[in-house]
């Protein structure tokens, strides 16, 4: 039970990373790698508040999300000079650099010796210290982020992300500022990839650089691309297939040497196959 119950906590959290990528590839249009630096900005800033300030969680984690927010707003008015494959080389060089700072900044990060012992949530004398309790905090904050990026998509500032997505050129003839837009859900979509930083931070109680590499970024790319960009159902039915999938090859029986590398050949088939017979994903409606 407790093995199912650690399933659906990083279900929960792949979930709220790929909810906020699909609110840049798949419904504003801009290809972005660099989801995971974000996904990590949240998660050191999250511990360091934690273990430096001793701060409370639900104090430490909306501070990491505005620190996050402020750095995506930098970098996105950087990425915005670029479009199309330029976006995606540029947001995976930005990707790059950050995993490097990650690895190379041993006085705050500890490298890639991690750091260990980072507190579970604490909220009026309770400890969610109990994988299930920390279950239910997933799901409430999955929700959360889910209600919220339904809100936006289904008001007039989403009908605008999506008019982007289509036509850029088009709608900026009418008077719109689109870069301000996609400035905007850019650092949005950041935030709340650093809110699942914070609870992956917590549920796991150690953080090391290899967490949120640009290996990460592809995965949760390929989470988007399964479930259906452009649709806030696909990612998370896409969180559930490709977090149960590796766990599914545990029980192949593959030797440990090359179960790593069949994980990522396996994704690799998958993100290959899709583009030829369901471009759109899942349940998706906008073909990459």
């Amino acid at each position: 039970m407790e093995y199912l119950i650690h399933i659906a906590i990083f279900s929960a959290i792949f979930g709220i990373l790929a909810i906020s990528l699909d609110l840049i590839v798949g419904y504003t249009g801009m290809l972005s790698v660099a989801h995971a630096a974000f996904y990590g900005i949240g998660a050191y800033a999250t511990t360091l508040l934690l273990k430096m300030l001793g701060l409370n969680f639900f104090f430490a984690l909306p501070l990491a999300v505005v620190i996050t927010m402020l750095v995506a707003l930098l970098i996105g008015v950087v990425l915005s000079k670029f479009k199309t494959d330029y976006y995606a080389l540029a947001s995976l060089g930005f990707g790059v650099i950050v995993y490097v700072v990650f690895q190379n900044w041993l006085q705050v990060t500890r490298g890639p010796f991690g750091i260990p012992g980072i507190p579970r949530p604490d909220m009026f004398g309770f400890t969610f210290v109990e994988n299930v309790a920390f279950l239910l905090l997933a799901l409430v904050v999955l929700a959360c982020v889910y209600a919220l990026a339904r809100f936006m998509v289904r008001s007039s500032f989403g009908r605008i992300l999506t008019a982007i997505r289509e036509d850029e050129t088009a709608i900026s003839v009418f008077g719109y500022r689109t870069t301000s837009y996609k400035l905007i859900i850019f650092t949005i979509a950041a935030g709340m990839a650093a809110i699942a930083g914070g609870l992956y931070a917590s549920y796991i109680t150690f953080i090391a650089p290899s967490a949120f590499s640009v290996n990460e970024s592809i995965f949760i790319l390929a989470i988007v691309i399964l479930g259906g960009a452009g649709s806030l159902r696909g990612p998370l039915m896409g969180a559930v297939v490709l977090v149960l999938l590796p766990e599914l090859l545990r029980f192949v029986g593959l030797p440990s040497d090359i179960a790593a590398q069949m994980r990522q050949l396996l994704y690799g088939v998958i993100l290959v196959l899709l583009m030829l017979y369901r471009p759109q994903g899942l349940v998706g409606t906008y073909k990459l």
